[in-house]
């Protein structure tokens, strides 16, 4: 195996890292606790004094974590006992060996970015855990829903565009689907702009219809892996017995209109027989901001059923069905809100690991999961994407991003360089796309 990178950290000054947790992870904690502000006379309705006492604690322990943030402070130990509070400690201790200072403590800007992005959302959970009887309270919730209801036009537009191509799917020809199943898959891809915790808790909503733009926005997809997935899930179809199954994973990110986007996906793929299941994975806890967790989802399909269109309710009464006839599966496992990179997932968690091994294919949404399979590490551009992964191929996977961090590899020599030369910012916009496959060809 050859030698891996050094991971993205802040000690780079000016770095999309180092700007990340000086600017807008502050920014996050400061939404957060503003949020516990606004909700005080719930919480004094609900539980009286008490739940007063709850949000002071909170607010309290979030601003502690604040300040240990931005002096720098050493990362300490959770101390709330969860599921997962002894992997995270062990975790830390790991990363604490791996230190050459000289008092072995690890830092904010010294220790690996995606570490301690991903530490910081678990202590925001520990602070709302630790504040009874408030510890159900999703501080992400309003941010979420709203983004939901800022893109309702486009998502009608979307639901009207899904509806009338199901009624014509069995007229269509096989250069016709695949059209179709290319403006999905792209359609979802652009959801992926929607994402909260880039803009720092800011409204980041769909306000056009994402279906006029495809077009436009193709000379932006910097890799184009489409039709791999094609021939990988037309085949299956093609030599699928009556009994047998075509699974497909969507390891998923952002909720709101992004989720709206992998859900119109996921229904072609059972309408037009590509897949006959569709598992979807999701969060525990809440998680970078926007990140969806079994509530989202579940409040999400509750939303469109209960949209004022008639083909968006359409939608959400047929996605209600699937999920109870089990066509449509939602999971989450506490490996997702931990700090590993994916190529540790068949140690840490062998039993998802296991799982994702039934797939035919996995689809993974957004940055993070990116992030997570390349290891957030200081790759060349055109290091080829099966040597990022580091052993991780439970089966074949695509990521489906808009680039929103400072990594990206499988580039074609040259290409990173040139587009650095003329858009510094190209890779942490989120105006450029990609879909990028490893398995078999």
């Amino acid at each position: 195996m050859a030698v891996v990178p050094a991971s993205l950290s802040g000690q780079d000054v000016g770095s999309f890292a180092y700007l990340t947790i000086k600017d807008r992870i502050p920014q996050i904690l400061t939404k957060v606790i503003d949020t516990l502000h606004r909700h005080k006379s719930e919480f004094f309705e609900k539980h009286g004094e008490e739940g007063v006492e709850a949000e002071k604690k909170a607010i309290s322990l979030l601003s502690k974590l604040r300040n240990e943030l931005q002096t720098d402070k050493p990362i300490i130990p959770l101390v709330e006992k969860f599921v997962d509070t002894d992997i995270w400690n062990q975790y830390l201790e790991y990363q604490q060996s791996l230190l050459n200072e000289s008092d072995g403590k690890s830092r904010w800007f010294y220790s690996p970015w995606l570490f301690v992005e991903c530490y910081m959302y678990r202590r925001i959970h520990e602070a709302i855990i630790q504040s009874p009887p408030i510890d159900y309270f999703d501080v992400f919730k309003e941010s979420k829903e709203q983004n939901f209801y800022e893109s309702q036009e486009s998502v009608i537009a979307l639901c009207t565009h899904l509806q009338q191509l199901i009624k014509t799917i069995e007229d269509l020809n096989e250069n016709q689907l695949k059209d179709e199943f290319f403006k999905l898959l792209q359609i979802s891809l652009w959801g992926n702009k929607c994402d909260l915790s880039l803009s720092g808790g800011e409204s980041s909503s769909q306000e056009t219809d994402v279906l006029d733009s495809l077009e436009d926005l193709k000379p932006f997809i910097l890799l184009n892996d489409m039709e791999h997935l094609w021939s990988l899930l037309s085949n299956c179809k093609k030599t699928r017995e009556k009994a047998s199954v075509t699974r497909v994973y969507i390891v998923l990110d952002n909720s709101g209109f992004e989720l709206v986007t992998d859900l119109i996906l996921a229904n072609f793929l059972l309408s037009s027989e590509l897949a006959t299941e569709v598992h979807f994975y999701g969060k525990t806890i809440p998680w970078f901001v926007s990140d969806t967790t079994i509530h989202d989802f579940n409040w999400l399909v509750e939303q469109v059923k209960h949209g004022n269109h008639k083909w968006m309710s359409k939608c959400g009464a047929d996605w209600e069905e699937y999920v109870e006839m089990g066509k449509w599966v939602y999971h989450d496992h506490i490996f997702w809100t931990l700090p590993h990179e994916y190529c540790a997932m068949s140690q840490v968690a062998p039993d998802l690991y296991a799982e994702l091994q039934k797939a035919h294919l996995i689809l993974f949404k957004g940055d993070l999961n990116y992030r997570k399979l390349t290891g957030d590490r200081k790759w060349e551009f055109s290091v080829p994407f099966h040597q990022a992964l580091n052993g991780f191929h439970p089966a074949p996977l695509c990521t489906i991003r808009t680039l929103k961090a400072e990594i990206q590899v499988g580039l074609k020599p040259g290409q990173g360089e040139q587009l650095m030369a003329s858009e510094p910012c190209w890779w942490t916009s989120g105006k450029y796309g990609i879909f990028q496959y490893d398995g078999p060809l």
